[in-house]
């Protein structure tokens, strides 16, 4: 039987697909602001990005966010695009949420807010809220077409989307994209919402992992290989001159090539084929030190170089360099200056990154030209609203991914509330 002769089982005034952060926080917003509510997930269970984020503590906010200026945190085609529903949910108003529930949370370093005791705790407020708000929630449950009837011209009818699952068949004049994007499937990430937005002839942009960790050829990682689970604060940056980002954060090892705060930063701006350069001894000028001591000291050149870096780091940087290893009073001027450029400048080429499976957020997705910044509904298809990581807006680390979830799922729920009132 075609979907067309079908009557559906039930109608509801929104119908939002995908259950993580956004997905919970919308059906809950717009369930307390009097809509009748479906939220459906293929997956058996809810939020699993919120379970796994945070060492399981949930980075869930920042509160260094500056809402008149999201392009500081936000990267995408048109990061001010997320500047109207960041200032009306604002991290203050998601911390009043945790209060009421009584989660206590923590601030961890710039900015950064996480649960005390467990992602849980956040997963069940957002459940409790859900209940509150009298929503329908069908988990799992596989949606297999998506159809839309425009309203007629003499408005007997409006417009509708109606959904096949494999619950039967739901109708909605509203329904909600909050999918996420691509990354760690094994947590059920799917391109679902590209797909939708394809059906709909919406543009997208082209997506990429985005906070992952980055990797580099065999033989070029070489000398480094063997200083994997090192970690120490660094200055990274990557782009030209005129278009340079910088990150102060601390870089970590791998067996595979570099991850840590500071390369799941940079990897959001980096672009293929381009170098990364980094300053191992940010804030040390350490061509003054070496040479101070040359003049007092009869150390090898590594164990001076120790006293400022890892020893494992110092050992490794030295060994390549035959004429450094020696004690730094016999050491030549220049090699001294060549040694501590290459630490303060050290530029590398990755040759790629460790992909969807590693990367904590989907860079690209569906453009927000089509988008409403107010409501976050669909300029060329009514009722068609997209929240969350589904769109091209990707925040820093530390807490903003979670903050634009919040954000835009409290903008397309007062969206509806006010369209179904009027």
């Amino acid at each position: 039987m075609s979907s067309s002769s079908q009557v559906p089982s039930q109608i509801f005034d929104a119908i939002i697909i995908g259950a993580g952060a956004a997905g919970l926080f919308c059906a809950a917003r717009a369930g307390q602001q009097g809509l009748k509510v479906l939220l459906i997930d293929h997956a058996s269970k809810v939020a699993e990005k919120i379970r796994i984020s945070g060492g399981g503590r949930c980075n869930f906010t920042n509160r260094d966010l500056d809402v008149r200026a999201p392009h500081k945190h936000f990267v995408g085609q048109n990061p001010q695009f997320c500047r109207s529903a960041l200032s009306r949910f604002t991290p203050a108003d998601f911390i009043a949420l945790m209060d009421k529930h009584g989660i206590a949370h923590h601030e961890k370093h710039k900015g950064q807010l996480f649960a005390d005791r467990s992602a849980e705790d956040i997963i069940a407020m957002l459940l409790a809220e859900c209940s509150a708000g009298g929503v329908q929630h069908w988990q799992p449950c596989q949606v297999k077409k998506i159809t839309f009837s425009a309203s007629t011209p003499d408005e007997s009818s409006a417009n509708s989307y109606q959904i096949e699952t494999d619950r039967g068949l739901v109708e909605a004049r509203n329904l909600v994209i909050a999918t996420g994007g691509l990354s760690i499937p094994k947590i059920g990430a799917t391109d679902f919402g590209y797909r939708l937005a394809q059906q709909f002839d919406l543009p997208l942009i082209e997506r990429a992992p985005g906070l992952v960790p980055m990797t580099f050829d065999g033989d070029g990682w070489q000398p480094y290989a063997g200083l994997s689970g090192l970690a120490l604060p660094v200055e990274i940056s990557t782009g030209s001159k005129k278009e340079r980002v910088a990150f102060h954060e601390d870089l970590l090892f791998t067996h595979r090539g570099l991850s840590g705060p500071a390369v799941l930063q940079i990897s959001s701006y980096w672009k293929p084929g381009t170098p990364l350069q980094v300053n191992l001894l940010p804030g040390v000028d350490l061509l003054e030190v070496l040479t101070q001591a040359k003049l007092n000291s009869r150390k090898l050149v590594a164990n001076e170089l120790a006293a400022h870096l890892p020893a494992r780091l110092a050992d490794a940087w030295v060994s390549r360099m035959p004429e450094l290893q020696r004690p730094i009073n016999e050491a030549s001027d220049k090699a001294l200056t060549k040694l501590a450029e290459q630490l303060s400048r050290w530029e590398i080429t990755p040759t790629g990154t460790e992909g969807y499976k590693k990367a904590e957020v989907t860079l690209g997705g569906v453009d927000t030209k089509v988008l409403s910044q107010q409501t976050m509904e669909c300029k060329i298809q009514p009722g068609l609203y997209f929240i969350g990581e589904v769109v091209d807006i990707t925040g820093w680390l530390g807490g903003y991914n979670f903050q634009w979830a919040w954000a835009s799922a409290a903008a397309c729920a007062q969206a509806m509330a006010e369209k179904n009132s009027a």
